[in-house]
C-alpha cells in the first residue's frame, strides 16, 4: 500500500510519516520545499494549485492523508482571508476530486476540533454534536468537510472518504500555544491557575499518529467523521503539575480569581487565549474506540511527562551550543 501525506514536512506530518515507514507502509511525502525534505523519504516537492504536478504525485496511491493547510496568520497575513478559504476549503475539494481520477481508494482529511467552536461545558461533545465554528480557520476547515462529504453522501466520489477533528495536539516541539506553555513553566515562576477547575481535551502526537495509521486500513473507518482525544482530560493545573515533574521543577501555581483573568484578558485584547486556558473543550473519543476498536496507546501524563522533558533537554542543548 502506498499513502501520500501533504504537508509532510510539518509537526504532524514528519511524525506520521516515520509512524508509517516504521509500519512496513510505503510513504509519498508532499511538501513545498526541498529545504524540508526527509531522509529516506520518497519526497516530492510542488503546490496544491498545480493540477498536472498533483495529478503525477497522485498516481500509483492508495491513500491520502490530506494535512496540509493555512493555520492562523498574524499581522498583515491576517486580513487576507480568503488565501485561506483557499487553501483549506479549495485546494481540499481540487486535490480530492483528482485523487478520485487518478484512482486512490482513501481521502483522509485531518480537520479541526475548532469546527465544534472554542468552548465546552464539562459534559463532552461528540460526532453528534452540531458544528459551529467561531473562527475563519475552522470555519474553513468546516465548509471543506461539507464539499467533501456532499460528494460522498450524493454518490458523485466512488473514494472513501473519512474526517477527523483533533484536539490540540501537543508535543515537545508542538507549535502554539502549548511551546508558550513549555516556556512558561520552564520559567519556574508562580503562575495564577491553582483556582482554574477546567478540562481540556488534548491528543498526544504520538496518539494521533497512530490513529490516522489505523484510519488508513480500518474498514470501518469509510465514510466516519471521528472526533478523538487521549481521553485523559485535565484540568490546567494538572496540566502545569504534570509539565513541571518533566522539567524537574515543583509546580508553583497560587490563587487568582478566573474572572478577573477573563475581564484583563478581555482588555488586553487576549480573552481567546484566556478562554484556551481557562475554559472547558472536552470531547469523546467513543466512536473511534467502539467503531475501529482504538485506544490510545499511550496515556497524556506519560505523554505530557515526556514532552516537557523533552522540550527541557532541547532548550538545554540549544543554550550550550557555540555560536
Amino acid at each position: 500500500m502506498k499513502i501520500l501525506v501533504t504537508g509532510a514536512s510539518g509537526f504532524i506530518g514528519r511524525s506520521l510519516c516515520l509512524h508509517l515507514q516504521a509500519k512496513g507502509v510505503s510513504v509519498r511525502a508532499l511538501m513545498r520545499s526541498p529545504s524540508a525534505a526527509i531522509e529516506d523519504y520518497e519526497c516530492l516537492f510542488g503546490e496544491l494549485d498545480n493540477e498536472e504536478f498533483l495529478s503525477e504525485a497522485l498516481s500509483g496511491v492508495d491513500v491520502v492523508v490530506h494535512l496540509a493547510g493555512r493555520a492562523h496568520q498574524f499581522g498583515k497575513a491576517a486580513e487576507d482571508v480568503s488565501a485561506m478559504f483557499k487553501v483549506n476549503r479549495d485546494l481540499t475539494l481540487k486535490l480530492a476530486a483528482i485523487a478520485e481520477k487518478q484512482g486512490v481508494k482513501r481521502f483522509i482529511f485531518v480537520s479541526s476540533i475548532g469546527v465544534n467552536g472554542v468552548q465546552t461545558g464539562l459534559a463532552p461533545i461528540d460526532e453528534t454534536t452540531p458544528a459551529s465554528p467561531v473562527k475563519d480557520y475552522a470555519l474553513s476547515k468546516y465548509e471543506a468537510e461539507v464539499g467533501l462529504r456532499r460528494s460522498y453522501v450524493e454518490g458523485a466520489s466512488t473514494m472513501e472518504l473519512v474526517i477527523i477533528r483533533p484536539p490540540l495536539v501537543y508535543a515537545a516541539n508542538a507549535p502554539g500555544n502549548f511551546q508558550r506553555l513549555l516556556k512558561l513553566v520552564r520559567t519556574g515562576l508562580p503562575l495564577p491557575f491553582s483556582g482554574v477547575a477546567n478540562r481540556r481535551s488534548m491528543i498526544s502526537l504520538d496518539n494521533l499518529t497512530d490513529f490516522i495509521g489505523v484510519c488508513t486500513i480500518h474498514p470501518c473507518a469509510a465514510g466516519e467523521l471521528f472526533l478523538v482525544s487521549d481521553d485523559d482530560d485535565l484540568a490546567l493545573p494538572e496540566i502545569i503539575e504534570v509539565l513541571s515533574a518533566g522539567m524537574g521543577k515543583r509546580s508553583r501555581v497560587f490563587y487568582f480569581p478566573v474572572a478577573i483573568m477573563y475581564a484583563i484578558g478581555k482588555l488586553a485584547g487576549k480573552h481567546a487565549l484566556v478562554t484556551q486556558l481557562c475554559g472547558s473543550f472536552v470531547v469523546t473519543p467513543a466512536k473511534a474506540m467502539k467503531v475501529l476498536g482504538w485506544t490510545p496507546p499511550f496515556s497524556s501524563r506519560d505523554e505530557l511527562f515526556r514532552s516537557a522533558r523533552e522540550f527541557l533537554l532541547s532548550a538545554e542543548k540549544c543554550r550550550s551550543r557555540p555560536e
